[in-house]
């Protein structure tokens, strides 16, 4: 009993077929459907949040960029603008938007409040959401145009586009632990999230 040879496998390429070929390398096949299919997930408070809308108008459209679709569900996002200040109460909230997005995942910080909490230098406001989540690409301005956000997402596809699956510390992700004392349980991230009801119906517990 032998070896039995090994078939050939050879690739042929017959010019009056009209067969369409690509060679080209994995990664750049992939970060290029990535970078031109961004999703953004809008998490708008203050005025940033009104510029944001208005790169969605048709003055500058930003179904250009394949980001016409916004997904107000964290489970069908890839990118979460984070536009306007983010208060201390309001920063487990987007914690929690943060790691219910599927990798891959990219953040942009919209405006001075978002990337260092601005004018509000208090003890109310998060100084940067830097201190929260991973931020990818900063627009400055206060609100910045939407010339300033459409350049933002241009560098975070540039961004994109430069990855290699090969590095494994892209993804990587520090899990809160719930033996610290800064954890926050999710019943009252939700009970923050619910609206504030009113003088007969209040489910706050006075966080």
């Amino acid at each position: 009993m032998g070896l039995t040879p090994r078939p050939e496998s050879t690739v042929s390429y017959n010019p009056a077929s009209q067969e369409g070929w690509v060679a080209t390398k994995l990664d750049f096949l992939v970060n290029w459907a990535r970078a031109s299919s961004l999703w953004p997930m809008p998490f708008g408070t203050a005025c940033c949040a009104i510029e944001f809308m208005a790169s969605a108008a048709s003055d500058f459209d930003l179904a250009r960029f394949g980001m016409e679709r916004m997904s107000f569900s964290p489970r069908q996002a890839d990118v979460l603008i984070c536009a306007g200040r983010v208060p201390f109460k309001l920063a487990p909230v987007l914690r929690r938007i943060w790691q219910q997005m599927p990798q891959p995942k990219w953040a942009i910080s919209m405006g001075a409040c978002a990337s260092s909490g601005g004018m509000f230098d208090n003890y109310a406001v998060v100084q940067g959401i830097d201190t929260i989540i991973p931020v990818d690409v900063y627009v400055p301005g206060c609100p910045p145009r939407p010339e300033g956000l459409i350049y933002g997402i241009m560098l975070l596809q540039e961004k994109v586009k430069k990855e290699r699956a090969a590095d494994k510390t892209l993804r990587n992700e520090m899990e809160p632990d719930p033996k610290s004392q800064l954890y926050i349980p999710p019943s009252l991230i939700d009970e923050l999230s619910e609206p504030f009801g009113n003088s007969v119906h209040q489910t706050r517990s006075g966080l």
